[in-house]
C-alpha cells in the first residue's frame, strides 16, 4: 500500500508539474485555421532571405502567419534575427548583443541586399495582416528583451502571441501581460550531446510548466509521441504548434497530433489554410 500511495503521488505531481494555463486562458482564435511560414516565406539563396522584411512581404502576399525571432542589439534594439552570431547569415565574427543596431545595419543577410531589421520595421510592414508567433531569443538568465519589445508590441494592432525555449520569458509574460498567448518551445534535447543537464531534461518534459502556465506548446514535430507534450494536448486540451514542417507529407501526418503548424522549405499545396 505504501508502495501505491508513492506511486500515485509522483503521478499526480508530475502531472501538476506539466499543467499549462486551465484558467483565464488567452484568446487563441485569431490564431486557428492558419499555416505559418518559418521566419517569414524564405529562401536563403534568394533575395529572400530569412527573417528579411522581403521574405515576410510574400508570407504576407501569401496569406501565411509568420513566426519569427526576436533579440536585442547592443543598444538594446530589437531586431529580428534567429541565430546568437552573425557567421551562418552575415558572414560575420561575434554576437547580434556585441553590435549597436547602426553597426548591425551595415550587414547583409546571405547574399542579398537585405539587412537585419528592427522589430518596428518588421511591424509596421505586416501591419495586422496576418498573425504572427514572436519568438523570444534568451541565452542565459536575462529576460530584458521581453520588456523592450513589449513596449513597441502595446502599440501594435495584429494578432500576435509569443513564445521562447528559456521559461523566463513565459515567466515574464504570465506576471506582465497575462492576456497575451504564450507558449513554451521545447524538444528532445536529450537526444543532442550538446544538451545535457537537469534543465534540458525539465523543459524536454514540460516540467516547468506549473511555473510558466503556458497556452500552447510548441515542439518538434519529429518528436510527436512524447508523453508530457501528448498529455498537455488530449488531456488538457492545449493548444499544440508543430515545428519546423518541411514537406506536404510531414504536413499530413503532423495533422493528427497537432492544431498549429509552422513550415519552411516549401509551400503548402493547401494555401495559407489548414
Amino acid at each position: 500500500m505504501v508502495l501505491v500511495g508513492i506511486v500515485v503521488t509522483v503521478v499526480l505531481l508530475y502531472l501538476l508539474m506539466i499543467m499549462p494555463r486551465m484558467i483565464h486562458k488567452a484568446d487563441k482564435t485569431p490564431f486557428m485555421g492558419v499555416l505559418y511560414a518559418h521566419r517569414g516565406l524564405h529562401d536563403n539563396t534568394s533575395d529572400a532571405p530569412e527573417n528579411s522584411l522581403a521574405a515576410f512581404k510574400k508570407a504576407v502576399e501569401g496569406g501565411y502567419g509568420i513566426e519569427f525571432d526576436v533579440q536585442l542589439s547592443k543598444d538594446k534594439v530589437p531586431v529580428v534575427f534567429h541565430d546568437y552570431t552573425l557567421k551562418r547569415m552575415c558572414g560575420a565574427d561575434g554576437k547580434v548583443c556585441d553590435y549597436t543596431y547602426k553597426e548591425l545595419s551595415k550587414f547583409h543577410l546571405c547574399d542579398s541586399k537585405e539587412q537585419i531589421p528592427r522589430l518596428e520595421e518588421v511591424l509596421g510592414l505586416i501591419n495586422g495582416q496576418v498573425p504572427l508567433i514572436i519568438e523570444y531569443k534568451i541565452e542565459w538568465m536575462e529576460a530584458h528583451v521581453c520588456r523592450v519589445a513589449d513596449q513597441i508590441l502595446q502599440r501594435y494592432q495584429g494578432a500576435y502571441c509569443i513564445e521562447s525555449f528559456n521559461p523566463l520569458g513565459l515567466l515574464w509574460y504570465r506576471k506582465n501581460r497575462p492576456a497575451v498567448m504564450r507558449g513554451q518551445l521545447a524538444d528532445a534535447f536529450y537526444s543532442r550531446k550538446e544538451y545535457k543537464g537537469a534543465l534540458y531534461l525539465l523543459l524536454q518534459n514540460l516540467l516547468l510548466n506549473f511555473l510558466t502556465k503556458p497556452d500552447f506548446v510548441a515542439y518538434n514535430h519529429k518528436e510527436v509521441k512524447r508523453l508530457s507534450r501528448r498529455l498537455c494536448r488530449n488531456l488538457y486540451r492545449n493548444t499544440a504548434v508543430a515545428w519546423t514542417i518541411k514537406s506536404e507529407e510531414e504536413l499530413a501526418k503532423a495533422g493528427k497530433e497537432f492544431d498549429l503548424f509552422i513550415f519552411d522549405s516549401f509551400i503548402p499545396t493547401s494555401g495559407s489554410k489548414m
